[in-house]
């Protein structure tokens, strides 16, 4: 794929504009696209214009697994990806991923734009992963359970066949609730909830409504089991090309991400809850978290520790904040 940095002449004697890919894998009107476009127009006005984003939404150039890899090779500049999906090249990002391991919205805004947090995650890539850096942190919401039935307690996922995201994080406490897991790409989980190859799946409020997952699982279920995180990556290629005061300029745009998008997000689950109840999705409130939570809390400390170091710490981190 050729999606290197397209190098646009500008008027006579003025500077040259490049142009970046900016990848996600979900639709517009998703945490993703507010973050897309945080980052766009930050760093158009501080570069005045020289340095232009241009975003490709929906897994345009491929799901996150597969954007992972196009940042490293350098083939796209800039991607946001799940913290879930990075740990299929940096396993420590499970961390991100513990289940109940924030207190409710307001930790988990406050979480991602804490700089000791961030600095944890950085260097957690830059010593476990190659090709790419993380320069922002972003979200898109808390994740619930949602399928053709109510799950009012944990009991009531005995047996389930659920997909979750290929992480050992998923892999470790859904067994532990009782539920079978399954991994698919995001793309394939519409069909497989229609079909029956999976009987529930889990995610954020907006990316169930926007996907229209509820049209084949219209029961959602508020579990709020796991904060559901992203990473802002730029291939080390692109980072390497640039000079120190285009570095400064990229890295103010993505400040503006970790600072403004988790606030937005949560905006549009509230948002996302209010339009699904006017379609007629049943939405179970009254799930009962502490037997969720009895079973999930021993694991917090004991995974993070059997994910690494830098794990540890950004979950020690993260637990610390007020």
């Amino acid at each position: 794929m050729a999606a290197a940095a397209l190098l646009l002449p500008a008027s006579a004697g003025a500077q040259e504009v490049k142009h970046f890919r900016f990848a996600y894998d979900q639709p517009r009107n998703t945490g993703y696209s507010v973050a897309g476009d945080l980052f766009a127009d930050k760093l158009k006005e501080l570069s005045k214009g020289t340095l232009i984003v241009d975003q490709y939404p929906g897994a345009q150039l491929g799901q996150e697994p597969q954007l992972l890899q196009l940042v490293k090779s350098g083939d796209i500049e800039f991607a946001i990806i799940s913290s879930a999906n990075t740990a299929t090249i940096s396993p420590q990002a499970g961390v991100m991923s513990l289940h109940f391991l924030f207190r409710n919205d307001a930790h988990v805004i406050k979480a991602l734009a804490d700089p000791q947090v961030f600095d944890a995650i950085r260097t957690m890539i830059d010593e476990t992963a190659q090709g790419l850096h993380v320069i922002g942190t972003g979200s898109q919401g808390v994740r619930h359970i949602y399928s053709k039935k109510e799950i009012h307690n944990v009991g009531d996922l005995k047996g389930m066949k659920v997909r979750v995201q290929a992480t050992a994080t998923e892999d470790t406490m859904f067994p532990a609730y009782g539920a079978q897991t399954v991994h698919m790409p995001f793309g394939s989980v519409y069909t497989s909830l229609q079909t029956g190859v999976v009987e529930a799946a889990e995610n954020s409020i907006n990316v169930y409504l926007v996907n229209k997952h509820y049209e084949v699982a219209p029961v959602l279920s508020i579990t709020e089991h796991e904060a559901n995180n992203a990473l802002l990556f730029v291939s080390d290629k692109l980072w390497q090309s640039l000079s120190a005061e285009q570095k400064q300029w990229v890295q103010a745009a993505a400040n503006e991400v970790s600072a403004k998008e988790p606030q937005k997000a949560f905006e549009l689950e509230r948002n996302a809850l209010t339009k699904l109840k006017s379609f007629g999705v049943k939405v179970v409130e009254d799930v009962d978290k502490k037997g969720f939570t009895a079973i999930a809390d021993p694991y917090l400390d004991k995974l993070a520790k059997e994910l690494g170091p830098h794990a540890e710490k950004i979950k020690n981190l993260i637990r610390a904040i007020n």
